[in-house]
């Protein structure tokens, strides 16, 4: 990945979880693990893990219809020329290693 890209990434990463704290109505705790960029970086994907698990479709869905405010916030904020499309989604990565966590555990 480049440098640039890398930057930006986790510059979206940082915002995201400010944003999605504040406008979060505290019935899940939504935590943003990571996100990637296209390399044109006018697409981003924001990976969330849900706390509990029994709430993640709804969080995803209250993510997901932020997206409009989000890309305000972040209008404002970065610095960037352009502010890419974003797109939510649940980090499957993360919850393959908590699930292989639990059965270590076991």
């Amino acid at each position: 990945m480049s440098e640039r890209k890398e930057k930006v990434a986790n510059y979206l990463k940082e915002l995201t979880a400010e944003f999605l704290g504040r406008e979060n109505n505290r019935t899940s705790l939504i935590t943003v693990t990571s996100a990637t960029c296209s390399p044109d970086l006018k697409r981003a994907t924001i990976f969330i893990t849900v706390f509990p698990i029994e709430k993640e479709k709804t969080a995803l869905e209250f993510a997901k219809r932020k997206r409009g405010e989000l890309r305000e916030f972040l209008k404002k904020v970065m610095t960037t020329k352009n502010i890419p499309f974003i797109d939510i989604a649940i980090d499957l990565g993360e919850k393959h290693r908590q699930k292989i966590d639990e059965l270590l555990r076991e």
